[in-house]
């Protein structure tokens, strides 16, 4: 007999014999890139757990280097297994490739080169996955290619269906309400659709919003079509038409002609509500909204629609006229909780603000209060602000919000006084502290943390339905971010992302949060400005370290009965250029964790999520671990080397009584790969 929790033996009481909580990915398979259409990435299977997890060897791998023009070192894929068959995208093409689930051997290929209006893509590489339908003796795999378009394939042979489009393919920069050059046309998808019942809900990407070229753009509608035919079952406007519910939030006719308010992360869907769930992006203009005046619905928003129709069933918009990049970012998880003696089916969605914002999915009403609170009014020429934004009350914050001065590195006084000056040239303030325009006289920017590519970015969290914990990583990392006047037709905006300074020196690397260099002061005193228009923003060191405090990288368990946070450790690591950085080489760190947000997987005894960069051991090996954690504690019960960092999140299936778990990994001089371990 299956022992229930209480929050869950309840649930099944008020519902009488059926369970409605998702309840993860089932029956030892993984259907569908979040494990279950409620993204749960849960799955009951326990016969790897905390005694065994460190001892796990490499069951097989799949190299995906060849399928493509050339490798590709950011693979993000979380492959998908039913049947005894794996499903993924794999290379610089994107490529879609069925493996057997027990060896890994190549059964078949897909790829389809797509010339000029591929090499035009906004969002290339192999994307994060695929989608599976199966219906009586039918299976197929739908995918989104770089181009935008929609691929139907047989799930046994690879070959396109003939009957769904034109010859397997729907083009999705056609019938978008809306021109979209087939070739140019800036849209694009690196997400996976998603399929409920006999429909296909595909969202869209753009390029980066924070150096657009014109204040006019693409519009990122999402669409439901019909699985079977490829037909067009309705479209949501993310831009309402005039006439249009929200239209209204959008002054001086700005609806007519701005763009993006994609849905660019993983949406999710409730079937026995017939409700869709939409995380909405920002509009054109990620840090400079001038054109785009008033609340600006529904960039920003989570939408809850129709999953037949698209209708609108209700929506809340947590962030009024972003000028802060705070899209959301990732698939927002249902549960069916029983929160102060009543069942509440709910809807929690992580954010890059490092709130999880948690409503009753079916009447979209907040399961604790979210107050609008007043926020800074800024200076920005022409700049439309809102006077308040949405502060949820519960559950608190799981990552740094804001800037102020005890957020700064004090590992030595030293470090604290080359902190606090660099400080001074920038404006701090809590979340929402509004972008300026960069002067080298000051402020350079605005110290805004999380930073734009944390506190949880695409991955997402994870949730156990049998306990109601929530676990989520989060980036703990700081930008300086500010807006300058563009070079002559660099773009036909006042003011695009930029800062009016740069330190002596610049590198690349994977710690940063927005995928731009890290700026370094290497000397208290000021340089030469250099611009950095258009770039993205830029994380700040102070000799080679970061400027905030550890950690860098948390896992939290967020408790979804009560709202508040069970616990909380450093996830990853400490980096090597924090471990061997002279200055700190006597003293006795703690584990810091990593600037990064990674998936994680949650089964019947563990959490566990991937390290996303290399780091030196004791014997001088450079590796990335796989670590696993006690669900109800945090502590670290076990963890194994991977080849590469962690680049997609985890999965688990089990086939001939053996547990699989299989992680996409890359990085420098290691190109994309699927590897799959077991006891």
């Amino acid at each position: 007999m299956k022992k229930f929790s209480l929050p869950v033996f309840l649930a099944a009481t008020f519902l009488g014999s059926s369970i409605n909580a998702q309840q993860g990915a089932p029956n030892g398979e993984w259907p569908t890139y979040g494990g279950d259409l409620g993204h749960t990435r849960y799955s009951g299977l326990n016969q790897i757990d905390a005694s065994n997890f460190s001892d796990l060897t490499v069951a097989w791998e799949f190299n995906a280097t060849n399928f493509g023009p050339s490798p590709e070192y950011r693979f993000q894929s979380t492959p998908l297994m039913v049947n005894g068959k794996i499903y993924s995208t794999a290379g610089s093409r994107r490529s879609v490739v069925s493996l057997d689930a027990a060896t890994g051997e190549l059964l078949w290929f897909y790829n389809l080169d797509e010339g000029e209006r591929g090499q035009n893509a906004p969002r290339q590489l192999s994307g994060r996955g695929l989608a599976y339908w199966q219906a009586d003796d039918e299976e197929r795999v739908v995918y989104v290619t770089p181009g935008y378009q929609m691929v139907a394939l047989d799930a046994d042979t690879g070959i396109p269906v003939s009957e769904f489009g034109n010859n397997g393919i729907v083009d999705l920069k056609q019938n978008a309400d809306q021109q979209i050059d087939l070739v140019t046309g800036e849209i694009g998808l690196h997400s996976t659709p998603i399929v409920a019942k006999d429909v296909v809900i595909v969202g869209a990407a753009h390029r980066t919003g924070g150096n657009p070229r014109s204040r006019e753009n693409v519009k990122g509608y999402v669409r439901g079509f019909d699985v079977r035919t490829g037909e067009r079952l309705w479209v949501f406007h993310t831009i309402p038409l005039t006439g249009e519910y929200g239209n209204e939030s959008w002054l001086n006719d700005s609806a007519s002609y701005t763009g993006n308010t994609g849905v660019w992360a993983q949406i999710s869907v409730d079937v026995e509500l017939e409700t869709v769930y939409l995380p909405v992006e920002a509009a054109t203009g990620d840090y400079y909204g001038a054109y785009r005046p008033g609340d600006n619905l529904f960039s920003e928003s989570l939408v809850a629609v129709d999953l037949y129709t698209g209708e609108r069933k209700w929506h809340f918009q947590l962030v009024h006229h972003g000028i802060w990049d705070h899209d959301i970012p990732c698939a927002p998880i249902l549960a069916d909780i029983v929160i102060d003696g009543q069942l509440r089916k709910i809807v929690a969605q992580p954010t890059k603000q490092a709130f999880l914002y948690v409503f009753d999915r079916e009447t979209g009403e907040p399961i604790w209060p979210i107050e609008e609170q007043p926020v800074e009014i800024g200076d920005v020429p022409g700049e439309w602000y809102s006077p308040t934004q949405p502060i949820p009350t519960k559950p608190p914050a799981y990552d740094r919000q804001g800037v102020s001065e005890d957020d700064l590195i004090d590992f030595t006084p030293q470090l604290r006084a080359r902190a606090l000056e660099i400080a001074s040239w920038h404006k701090m303030g809590p979340i929402f502290t509004p972008p300026v325009v960069s002067n080298i006289d000051g402020p350079l920017g605005t110290l805004m943390a999380p930073a734009t590519g944390g506190g949880t970015n695409w991955p997402g969290g994870s949730y156990d339905p049998e306990t109601n914990m929530l676990y989520v990583v989060s980036n703990s990392s700081v930008v300086s971010l500010a807006v300058v006047e563009p070079y002559p037709g660099q773009s036909d905006m006042a003011y695009i992302q930029g800062n009016a300074i740069s330190g002596p020196r610049t590198s690349g690397g994977a710690g940063s949060s927005a995928g731009g260099g890290r700026t370094e002061f290497a000397s208290t005193q000021r340089e030469r400005p250099v611009s950095t228009r258009g770039n993205p923003p830029r994380n700040l060191l102070v000799d080679r370290l970061p400027l905030l405090k550890p950690p860098y990288g948390r896992l939290t368990a967020i408790d979804l009965e009560e709202g508040e946070i069970a616990w909380q450790v450093p996830h990853g690591q400490t980096p090597d250029r924090i471990a061997n950085h002279p200055v700190l080489a006597e003293m006795d760190l703690p584990r810091t964790g990593q600037g990064a947000s990674v998936g994680s997987l949650v089964t019947k005894t563990l959490v566990i999520a991937g390290e996303a960069e290399l780091t030196t051991n004791e014997v001088g090996e450079r590796r990335a671990m796989l670590r696993a954690y006690d669900k109800s504690t945090g502590a670290e019960v076990g963890a194994i080397r991977l080849p590469a960092p962690q680049t997609g999140s985890p999965m688990t299936y089990e086939l001939n009584g053996e547990q699989h778990i299989v992680v996409a990994v890359s990085g420098t001089g290691v190109a994309g790969r699927l590897v799959a371990y077991k006891l």
